[in-house]
């Protein structure tokens, strides 16, 4: 007779592990979600490694929180003692010379990655339909990380942290008509003092979480729209697919060792090719420093900004490199997303690498004598594979036939 009793009790879940599972997710279904989403999701199964960046922005954004919430317990956002709180950091802090070097050689790392996960977009087509709403998060991000980065170097107060935003609030001041107000609302008073390090110092601050939450956005619509592949044929049968676990938590996991023995050698025997030396000096606004220059991640903004006479000008070539990412999917009307079929665009998108990387030559060298040349005709050729190149090609280009499947392109049929 009590036989039944305790078959009921059983059947109810009070004393199975599988009961608590259970109770768990009749009010939230984290863990069948979960699943879903991170362990049985389907993948296509010819994703290269430039596919291991998007995991890796995420452990290096996760990592850059951490540091910098440590750092900022730590930082005074005075002009009078920013710089000598972070030299306070380096020499006295336990630990912090470590602290703030692994966020340097972080913010470097993160840039060059995302810089690597952007062209995988532009080359394999992931701003075609449907990920139109993917690739603009995706933009977004992009400008979001850049004005973080951006208020991130002026907080050391060092002569480029100073110099840099004097160039930079110099140049949003030649817009016309409203340049006056816009550089006072960055400043917030005649000069770059109190205010305008304090007003930086919580824009760096707030930015990053707004990042992260950005982030969250972006890795949702991956889910939604699914991801792209090299071919840019989307999968048609389960031969096509991959679940996400164990095949691409592994390919992760080794991309993730691979970029953290780079984070170590940088950080480690490295640390002076991604600082500026004139930047561990403290900040004097009568002494301009031989060469100006932004990090390595803004040279080519930089050489945009110095290749055009004005300086309203060469605002405007700045933003509009980025505002021209944004029309892409109307710019580009091809049916093939992949540049591997499209003979034109391809070696079109080399020689848009090698612009973008001749422009931060031309930052790099201030746009003098024949880098001037040379800055002109790289920003002429951006703007035209945008704005000339593909549109033509998408009318006139004559594409290599695609596979007519994921699984037949590898032997799978």
């Amino acid at each position: 007779m009590k036989q039944p009793e305790s078959q009921d009790v059983t059947a109810t879940g009070a004393s199975s592990p599988d009961g608590a599972s259970d109770l768990l997710e009749r009010p939230l279904p984290v863990v069948s979600v979960f699943r879903k989403e991170y362990v049985d999701f389907p993948m296509p199964r010819n994703l290269n490694w430039l596919w291991n960046f998007g995991a890796l922005l995420v452990v290096v954004l996760l990592l850059m929180l951490a540091t910098g919430i440590f750092l900022a317990m730590n930082y005074t956002p005075t002009s009078a003692d920013a710089f000598f709180s972070v030299e306070a950091i380096d020499r006295q802090l336990s630990g912090g010379w470590m602290l703030r070097g692994m966020h340097m050689t972080g913010a470097s790392l993160f840039l060059a990655a995302l810089y690597i996960h952007l062209f995988r977009g532009l080359y394999y087509g992931s701003y075609k339909a449907p990920r139109e709403i993917l690739w603009f998060s995706g933009l977004v991000l992009l400008v979001m990380v850049m004005v973080t980065a951006f208020a991130g170097y002026i907080l050391p107060w060092g002569q480029m942290s100073y110099w840099g935003a004097d160039v930079v609030t110099k140049a949003v001041g030649a817009v016309p008509v409203i340049g006056g107000t816009l550089e006072h609302v960055l400043t917030g008073s005649d000069h770059l003092g109190d205010i305008f390090l304090h007003r930086f110092f919580v824009l760096h601050f707030l930015m990053a979480f707004l990042v992260v939450a950005v982030v969250g956005l972006h890795v949702a619509c991956v889910h939604v729209t699914k991801s792209n592949n090299p071919l840019g044929v989307e999968p048609k049968t389960p031969k096509d697919t991959l679940p996400f676990h164990p095949y691409y938590t592994s390919k992760d996991l080794i991309g993730l060792i691979v970029f953290a023995m780079v984070f170590c050698v940088l950080l480690f025997f490295w640390p002076g090719l991604l600082t500026e030396p004139d930047n561990y000096a403290p900040a004097d606004p009568l002494h301009t420093p031989a060469n100006i220059e932004p990090e390595w991640y803004f040279l080519p903004f930089y050489g945009l900004l110095q290749s055009v006479p004005s300086k309203f000008g060469g605002l405007l070539a700045a933003a509009g490199s980025l505002l021209v990412l944004f029309a892409l999917p109307w710019l580009d009307r091809s049916p093939v997303r992949s540049v591997r079929f499209r003979p034109i665009c391809r070696p079109a998108l080399l020689g848009l690498v090698i612009a973008f990387v001749l422009l931060a030559l031309v930052g790099k060298h201030h746009a003098t004598g024949v880098w001037m040349l040379i800055g002109r005709l790289s920003a002429v050729y951006y703007f035209g594979y945008f704005l000339v190149i593909l549109p033509l090609a998408s009318r006139f280009e004559k594409t290599r036939p695609l596979p007519a499947s994921i699984a037949s392109a590898e032997g799978d049929a």
